[in-house]
């Protein structure tokens, strides 16, 4: 039985685009994307709410080839993001590869013939050899149930499904949350609604954003001069590894760290009591690190309050905290996050010996090797998968280190012949999962605090130990002992 493309790529936001870049400049041209929606984009395309923005500067933020000297800012926001996206997949004639709203149902991998069955809502069968799915972590919005939701009244809806047809002027707003959508969504909502309650479980470490405009000479400079560019690329990039080294056991750094934000808040929240309520109470780095200029300021308007009393249950009008009291509202957001240290695809994988792949991610929380493949569900590879999360840089360079391993991957999938087929050895799989969390010890992420980025067992699913010139130095080549050959 011969497949229908070498790879099937499922998704066509950063991680898709990062895969198809490089098999085209492998010349690896034999491949197809799975899209979901009817754009290009991922979470940058979904996620719509007001100030939406990466909290990695730009230049790092992007393609590894395809530096875009034209970013209007340090820290851009999620439109021109989307459009660097855009263009990026036109430049390279990525549509004609791209099959859009084509939602992914099931995966199965036929062993005799070493390929997978590629299952679509409408039923339709592609035939691939290698699977990579790379549906990013941050697609499935976290939405917490609390007693007597069904009993509101007004408008309620989760920042990464922003309602942009409702008109929040004037209105009473609740956010529910502080993390990493709702220190963007605050500031730029607080000026036009009549009254924004901010409901806070856990205080976040916010650092200064260095954000700014670059002028013209600069983007010209860039344009020109592209070693330019990339040189500031790398600098942004071993900068944020220093830093990293805050979340890894070094203590200097991270008091240093800590120092700079307490100075943050101090300067830019006048109320001494709304200061204190706003002041982490953990190690830094533990829960994600937070970047703003404008959050903090935000708490000094008189329509603004910071509550942190805990939600008991939600009425018709609004919703009763911890002490009894009564907070009316016309519209509430939950600025919640996602589910990220919990695997829940949408997908149904079947591996080896009808292995359900996401039944024993629910067994053992989820685990890969190297964060890339995994036993029993041969020539299957996930961008971004278990443990490969990071607390410090630029998720693109994980992305881009992942595709060194692939290219190996597929030049030694193609010497095993067409019914051939890689598998991770269990025992391989294992020890490395066994040592990658006994890594966790002395982290920020082991000092105590509850994050998602643990399970509901408390393992970290989610992050890389390390910084991240070593994931890259260990996924510069395939590891051919790791796996077992079959042909």
């Amino acid at each position: 039985m011969k497949a229908d493309f070498q790879v099937g790529i499922i998704g066509a936001g950063f991680g898709g685009l990062v895969a198809a870049l490089r098999l085209q400049k492998e010349n690896r041209n034999s491949f197809v994307i799975f899209e979901r929606a009817s754009e290009v984009g991922g979470t940058w395309r979904d996620n719509v709410y007001p100030g939406c923005a990466c909290d990695v500067p730009s230049h790092l933020y992007s393609f590894a080839d395809e530096l875009n000297p034209n970013w209007s800012r340090a820290f851009s926001k999620q439109p021109e993001i989307l459009e660097y996206i855009k263009l990026v997949a036109e430049k390279h004639n990525l549509r004609n590869k791209i099959r859009f709203n084509t939602d992914i149902v099931g995966l199965k991998f036929i062993e005799e013939h070493g390929l997978w069955e590629i299952t679509d809502q409408h039923g339709i069968i592609t035939q691939v050899k290698l699977v990579i799915s790379a549906t990013g972590p941050l697609n499935r919005p976290n939405t917490p149930k609390f007693e007597g939701m069904e009993l509101f009244q007004g408008k309620v809806f989760h920042s990464a499904e922003w309602d942009k047809n409702y008109d929040l002027n004037g209105k009473r707003v609740a956010v529910i949350g502080t993390g990493a959508s709702s220190i963007q969504i605050v500031p730029n909502i607080a000026p036009i609604v009549g009254q924004l309650t901010v409901f806070q479980r856990t205080a976040a470490w916010v650092q200064m954003r260095p954000d700014h405009a670059f002028s013209g000479f600069a983007k010209g400079l860039f344009k020109t001069a592209p070693a330019i560019n990339k040189l500031y690329r790398e600098m942004i990039y071993w900068r944020n590894e220093f830093f990293g080294k805050a979340f890894v056991g070094n203590e200097t750094i991270n008091r240093i760290g800590s120092k700079l934000s307490l100075r943050h808040l101090s300067k830019q929240v006048s109320d001494p009591e709304t200061r204190r309520k706003l002041t982490p109470n953990y190690k830094m780095g533990c829960k994600r690190v937070l970047v703003s200029n404008d959050y903090y300021p935000a708490f000094n308007r008189l329509n603004v309050t910071l509550e942190t009393t805990s939600i008991q249950e939600w009425n018709a009008k609004g919703i009763i905290t911890a002490d009894g009291r009564q907070h009316d509202f016309d519209a509430i957001v939950l600025a919640t996050g996602f589910v990220a240290a919990e695997i829940e695809l949408y997908t149904t994988i079947s591996g080896l010996n009808n292995r359900d792949l996401l039944s024993e991610w629910r067994q053992t929380g989820a685990q890969a090797y190297r964060g890339t493949t995994v036993s029993g569900f041969p020539n299957l590879a996930f961008i971004l998968g278990p443990n490969t999360g990071l607390g410090h840089n630029s998720v693109v360079h994980m992305m881009e280190s992942q595709m060194n391993y692939l290219v190996d991957y597929l030049k030694l999938l193609e010497n095993q012949g067409p019914n051939g087929y890689l598998d991770v050895k269990a025992d391989v799989q294992a020890k490395h999962n066994q040592q990658l969390q006994t890594q966790f010890e002395g982290t920020v992420w082991q000092s105590g605090c509850q994050s998602w980025y643990l399970n509901r067992e408390g393992k970290n699913t989610t992050l890389y130990p390390r910084l991240t010139a070593q994931f890259r130095k260990e996924l510069r080549h395939l590891d051919e002992g790791a796996y077992e050959l079959v042909g």
